[in-house]
């Protein structure tokens, strides 16, 4: 089920509904496993989503069966094809294939004619209520609901007022069609539930063909059925609705009853999986789009330098379960760091760029120094890296009156510069606000190479680029979206952003072969964190994906 792009897709840890499935296929209740992944296309994949589809391709894949790509599109004023092509992309991108790709709209007649046979049974019926006497009617947890003065309408009328709903004589709202169950019973949802209603929009793939919809209740569970579909998986908020799933097939001739399975949702600190809530936040221009790097989309997260392989991972690692629970933000971002350090190779980028003039070397000389592209795998060989009188180094690497323990650049004592010398500042210079502008050292020729043939150790090695050869780049510093941890369970989550989720810096100094990465370009910057070229522009633009430590261990640890 995995795409052939992918190298490596392990099977997934036993969980129960696995173990379902595996007492499903040993009882001989099934032969062949079918699942599917049912998304609406009225927003952008989030991680939430993730989850989902891992768990019904990965299931299909590990038990050699099918997962169909189904796009529920029964509510078209909110879906576009745009949503449709995207979430084709991300569930490609994650690295799975569909059998078969459906839509709800394929069955619109099939469903109409279902619909007649309800009506024909007497277990449907078209109501006039409006939305409000509706709910009035509906009863609450602890009293039971009114039948509709419209319950008893015969079934001749039933199916003259159903027709005409379809042929579009009547208004939006006029009437609908509702399931007639039980309208004492004490899950809400069996109340007699809407099946169809008027509504005139247009839809991506029908067109005006149709002024009448059904419901997504209705929808979904035929749609399983008509696709032999054995285990429908969905999250644990479809639970209450899973006895109206079966009383709707119990009452159709339907080619199969697939069972319902519930499992608990993603729910990941610091960010928001609410598709009304990440609306919220593009259209009020909080982020930049769907797309926006802080944003828990399957989008953003590939334009901030996610890999497949380590959001598959993470789905993996937290499992599936039937409890809801909070997963920590940084196991996803374990999960990338851990895929990164095999694959990413490393580079020297200075962000926030000191002058060093090295005194002691020649004017005009240029040196090509060996640097390995990944240290722990020397089979990815290595690059020359240009060295010169002028370099940058990081600011941050260098203290004028410097404690006993800082072992980075001050003044009189020695510092590695990674594969190249060591040197020693001996001078600074200032502007006329007092600012250092750039230091003086001195070199050691004798120490290419990084180490010294006198035997004496230097305690700090730091990066650095040549000032004559480096690139100028921008870097987007990433972070949360959320200084809160559970920005959804307050009362206004917009209060919650973290104003440092987004830190742009200009002027960086990179190595010169950065140059010419191409869009997508995964690497480290060394002793720094791990970077990919953004995708969306021409220049020269790196977003950080993830640094190379925990920076939020302390926050969590003081909000546990």
């Amino acid at each position: 089920m995995a795409t052939d792009n992918q190298t490596e897709v392990k099977t997934a840890a036993s969980n129960f509904i696995r173990n379902i499935i595996q007492d499903d296929l040993a009882s001989k209740k099934h032969s062949l496993i079918q699942t599917r992944f049912p998304p609406e296309p009225n927003g952008y994949l989030h991680i939430g989503h993730a989850k989902s589809i891992c768990l019904n391709f990965g299931v299909a894949r590990d038990f050699n069966g099918r997962c169909n790509l189904r796009f529920d599109d029964t509510n078209p004023e909110k879906e576009d094809n745009e949503y449709v092509e995207a979430i084709k992309t991300d569930v490609r991108w994650l690295g799975f294939e569909w059998s078969e790709l459906r839509h709800a709209s394929d069955y619109f007649e099939q469903l109409y004619q279902f619909a007649i046979e309800l009506i024909k049974q007497n277990k449907a019926y078209v109501d006039s209520l409006n939305a409000e006497q509706i709910r009035e009617y509906r009863g609450t947890l602890t009293e039971p609901g009114r039948e509709s003065p419209d319950r008893n309408r015969s079934i001749e009328d039933n199916l003259d007022l159903f027709a005409r709903m379809r042929a579009g004589e009547f208004k939006d709202g006029e009437y609908l069609l509702r399931a007639k169950i039980d309208m004492a019973s004490p899950n809400i949802n069996m109340r007699d539930p809407a099946l169809y209603r008027i509504k005139r929009a247009h839809h991506q793939r029908t067109g005006d063909a149709w002024p009448i919809y059904p419901m997504y209740d209705y929808t979904h569970c035929i749609s399983d059925a008509l696709e032999n579909i054995t285990h429908s998986l969905c999250t644990l908020e479809f639970e209450d609705h899973r006895p109206l799933y079966d009383w709707v097939l119990d009452q159709l001739s339907v080619p199969c009853h697939p069972r319902q399975i519930e499992f608990a949702r993603l729910q990941l600190k610091y960010t928001i999986t609410s598709k009304r809530k990440l609306n919220q936040l593009v259209s009020e221009h909080h982020v930049a789009g769907w797309d926006d790097p802080r944003m828990p989309t399957i989008t953003g997260l590939r334009r901030r330098g996610f890999t497949p392989a380590s959001i598959r991972d993470f789905c993996d690692r937290i499992g599936v379960t039937k409890k809801d629970s909070f997963i920590e933000m940084a196991v996803l971002e374990n999960c990338v760091r851990e895929d990164l350090n095999e694959h990413a190779l490393r580079v020297m980028a200075v962000l926030d760029p000191l002058k060093v003039t090295i005194e002691n070397y020649p004017d005009d000389q240029v040196e090509e120094i060996k640097a390995a592209n990944h240290p722990q795998k020397p089979e990815l060989g290595s690059r020359t890296v240009p060295f010169s009188k002028t370099i940058y180094v990081e600011r941050d690497d260098f203290m004028e009156d410097a404690p006993k323990k800082f072992f980075r650049l001050s003044l009189g004592r020695e510092v590695r510069l990674r594969y190249a010398y060591y040197i020693t500042c001996t001078d600074v210079i200032k502007n006329n606000d007092g600012e250092i502008i750039e230091l003086i050292c001195s070199y050691d020729p004798a120490t290419r190479g990084g180490d010294s043939p006198d035997g004496r150790k230097v305690k700090g090695t730091i990066h650095w680029v040549s000032a004559q050869h480096a690139v100028n780049a921008t870097v987007n510093l990433y972070d949360r979206l959320y200084a809160h941890p559970d920005p959804g369970g307050t009362d206004n989550h917009l209060e919650h952003l973290n104003p440092e989720s987004l830190r742009v810096l200009t002027g960086c100094k990179l190595e010169p072969i950065l140059a010419e990465a191409s869009a997508d370009t995964a690497c480290q910057f060394e002793r720094t964190g791990y970077f990919i070229r953004d995708s969306q522009t021409d220049d020269l633009v790196f977003n950080r994906t993830v640094s190379l430590r925990d920076t939020w261990a302390k926050i969590d640890k003081d909000n546990a």
